[in-house]
């Protein structure tokens, strides 16, 4: 497969620096087989996947039945816990968001909805939701399993100024090309006390460390930019945003640890994935910033 690449950066876009260290080269398990090298900035420690696809080609990465957010696939044990877990966390979300927004049910907007069920489940509690996603595919699906009109990821820039209590990123931000335009927009779709939910990966979680190349949440190419918790909060107050609050994805150290073993070609990776994600998750229990993945709550400054 030969793909035109997207320039890698020249400056870190969380500190501006501009020297980066070559850390590991990790692999698309997924789609292609084919590995990618990750950099560190060496000011803030930011992290980037090098080499990566150019956008108009990127979703050749995205076309397997395996990458569940858009396909919706049940095939294998992973697979079904990952159900299983989600009807559990489309609950937890829906209060997170509630608890931070301080209101019952108002307007909100979901980037990068994939195939609507957290919409789905908003929109049955009372609130006006609106959803973008990129895929044709995930957004059909939505329209057919839960009867949501998803608009196509461009059409965020188009939307009025000034119309979400919320506005919600699960697991998107990591695959955004233009991280500096969807910020400015999120800051402009927002209202006045407005909420920003976005939910990322965490390289500095126990079970990243643990795992190193082989750490699920990688998921390179797709996943175009690696936070920590500190990055996040350095790239949010230059976009003029104050972190409240972390909280934790509780189930992700089991998940993510599943399918490390899985790339690591354990002989039992569920059983193996299941003993390492309790480990992380315990540890997360006493610091969350070393949580698998987590959800931060942001207010416009």
């Amino acid at each position: 497969m030969s793909l035109k690449e997207n320039p890698d950066p020249a400056v870190c876009p969380v500190c501006a620096g501009h020297h980066f260290q070559s850390l590991f080269r990790c692999t698309d398990h997924f789609v292609s087989g084919r590995s990618f090298p990750l950099y560190r900035c060496l000011q803030c420690g930011f992290i980037y996947t090098g080499s990566a696809p150019s956008e108009e080609l990127s979703s050749t990465f995205y076309q397997s039945e395996k990458y569940i957010s858009h396909s919706n696939t049940s095939e294998g044990i992973i697979n079904l816990v990952y159900h299983r877990v989600r009807e559990i966390m489309l609950g937890q979300k829906r209060k997170i968001v509630v608890k931070h927004a301080g209101m019952p049910r108002g307007t909100l907007l979901d980037v990068g909805a994939g195939t609507g069920y957290f919409l789905n489940h908003m929109r049955s509690k009372g609130w006006e939701v609106t959803g973008t996603e990129k895929s044709d595919t995930a957004r059909e699906f939505a329209m057919k399993q839960n009867g949501l009109a998803l608009l196509p990821g461009e059409a965020l820039f188009s939307l009025p100024a000034e119309s979400f209590d919320v506005i919600t990123l699960w697991h998107v931000m990591e695959h955004l090309y233009d991280l500096d335009e969807h910020w400015k927009d999120v800051k402009r779709l927002l209202k006045p006390g407005g909420c920003l939910v976005i939910a990322l990966p965490n390289h500095t979680s126990s079970d990243a460390l643990h795992y190193g190349e082989f750490w699920a949440a990688w998921d390179v190419p797709r996943h175009l930019w690696h936070f920590s918790p500190s990055s996040l909060e350095h790239l949010a107050r230059k976009k003029d945003f104050r972190l409240v609050k972390i909280h934790r994805m509780p189930f992700d150290p089991f998940y993510v640890s599943m399918l490390s073993e899985k790339y690591r070609k354990s002989r039992f990776p569920v059983l193996k994935g299941l003993f390492f994600g309790k480990i992380s998750w315990f540890r997360a229990l006493f610091d969350p910033r070393k949580c698998s993945s987590l959800i931060y709550i942001l207010k416009r400054q």
